[in-house]
């Protein structure tokens, strides 16, 4: 008699780690906090939340390059917790904070941040390692996130009231639409991650690293804000100076061609 085979069951434990999953958690956990922070009103806190939770997801993944723990299940995990803390709470965040005058197009504004970020996630994970890390394609979406954020933090610090800030409601509004499209857009954004910039420039890094850390101390909101907008509007224009340079390239051809011609 021949002997069945038995089938092998996925060792689920060899790919799970505790010290990056921790902080992949946290992540987790201050998207909740946010919510809930949102939710009872209290803006301030759930910004904080996000800003915080932007933290956790910064430093899980090099946790884990650190340590060797990448698997497939922290990657996995890891989305789903953006998700959470990127997508969906800063999505109700500036649902709750400044756009329920505008009906319809702030609470499917809010939807439409949370489902574009699951887009990118989605399209980051099936382009993982395909692609190279020294830009992201798309606005990534703690940046995102964090914008939204920043936002919060910045009225805040001109102590705008809640009720006040429905007078900005349309620009809130055209911030959330504008954020949303940059996450699915093929605009590439520096990822910062390349291995030159750290070691042929490494002394004008820390220069510029100590001065963003002075800034961030003295004027956080204003800082984070001013910050979040040069990054998200850096997308753009790369791309549009990509664009005037292969326009360029063409028509400096054509004039030699015609040169060459005479």
């Amino acid at each position: 008699m021949r002997r069945k085979k038995r089938l092998k069951k996925p060792d689920l434990h060899k790919g799970v780690f505790i010290l990056p999953n921790l902080f992949t958690t946290m992540n987790l956990f201050c998207g909740f906090y946010s919510v809930a922070a949102s939710i009872k009103g209290e803006f301030m806190r759930a910004a904080i939340a996000i800003i915080v939770g932007a933290f956790f997801d910064a430093v899980d993944g090099r946790v884990a390059r650190a340590t060797k723990s990448t698997s497939r299940f922290g990657i996995e995990y890891d989305s789903l917790a953006d998700l959470i803390c990127f997508g969906m709470a800063p999505g109700i965040m500036l649902y709750l904070w400044a756009l329920p005058s505008t009906g319809r197009l702030g609470w499917a504004a809010g939807f439409l941040f949370m489902a574009c970020g699951a887009l990118r996630l989605a399209r980051f994970n099936a382009q993982f390692g395909t692609i190279s890390s020294s830009h992201f394609v798309g606005l990534p979406i703690p940046a995102a996130a964090g914008m939204c954020a920043a936002t919060v933090l910045f009225f805040h610090r001109f102590d705008v009231t809640p009720e006040e800030v429905q007078k900005f409601a349309l620009p809130i509004l055209a911030l959330a639409y504008i954020l949303s499209f940059l996450m699915v857009s093929t605009i590439k954004y520096n990822s910062f991650k390349s291995p030159g910039l750290y070691r042929e420039k490494s002394f004008e890094v820390l220069v510029a690293v100590l001065l963003v850390m002075v800034l961030i101390a003295t004027e956080a909101a204003i800082s984070l804000f001013a910050i979040g907008a040069l990054y998200i509007s850096s997308g753009p224009a790369g791309a549009l100076l990509r664009l005037r340079k292969t326009g360029a390239a063409p028509a400096e051809e054509t004039e030699t061609a015609k040169e060459s011609v005479l």
